[in-house]
């Protein structure tokens, strides 16, 4: 469709057709694709989670007691869902690497979901204490895989703004950076057509729904 055809419609049904144009025109661009890829595959969930928790062990613990805490993480959360993606799509269960298609992404959630629940159980366990970053980081992956049902929301958003809020309650500067990183993240996903805008959005609104109840449990943020 052409801009002359464009212009029979009324002014609503083009600002709606040239915003659909818009958001599925096809990036050539190298340079773009190229560091959309870069900044796809870094700043992928679990990579975004394992900085975080660096940080945080550094900021707040003694190596012993990092070693500690976050050897767990890594040996019940990070490692065995790699592992469980890897293997996914040696098999050809999985697409790829990212799970791009949402009903491969039922079995995902499901993993993410139990191996996030027996941490916190270990966790309560070893500490006595409940983890509550964790433990709504299980809230978020519920209400994702829920909205997977209807809509293949973006995870790689969706936890870096959560990531953004786990940065913030430890150092406000860190969080908002990671914030408007989270924000190009998305970008990125559109731009390598991983995502629709919608399901960018999706996945935003669902973290942040999530991101301020814990902010508000970790008094950093007040109403």
């Amino acid at each position: 469709m052409n801009l002359i055809q464009i212009e029979k419609f009324g002014e609503k049904d083009k600002f709606c057709i040239l915003r659909s144009k818009f958001f599925l025109m096809e990036i050539k661009n190298p340079l773009i694709l190229n560091l959309s890829k870069l900044i796809s595959n870094f700043f992928n969930p679990l990579v975004s989670l394992v900085i975080y928790f660096f940080y945080y062990s550094y900021k707040n613990y003694t190596w012993k007691e990092a070693t500690g805490k976050f050897l767990p993480i890594l040996l019940i959360l990070i490692i065995p869902i790699a592992l469980w993606i890897y293997r996914n799509v040696k098999n050809g269960n999985y697409t790829n690497m990212d799970v791009s298609n949402r009903k491969q992404r039922y079995s995902l959630y499901i993993f993410i979901i139990i191996a996030t629940v027996i941490f916190l159980a270990v966790d309560f366990y070893l500490h006595k204490e409940m983890d509550w970053a964790i433990f709504l980081l299980c809230i978020l992956l519920i209400l994702m895989q829920v909205s997977n049902f209807f809509i293949k929301s973006s995870m790689h958003t969706s936890l870096n703004i959560y990531v953004a809020a786990l940065f913030f309650t430890v150092e406000p500067v860190i969080g908002i950076f990671w914030f408007l990183l989270s924000l190009l993240i998305g970008v990125t996903r559109v731009i390598l057509k991983r995502h629709t805008p919608t399901e960018v959005f999706s996945g935003g609104a669902i973290a942040i729904f999530v991101s301020l109840i814990y902010l508000v449990m970790a008094k950093a943020v007040t109403f």
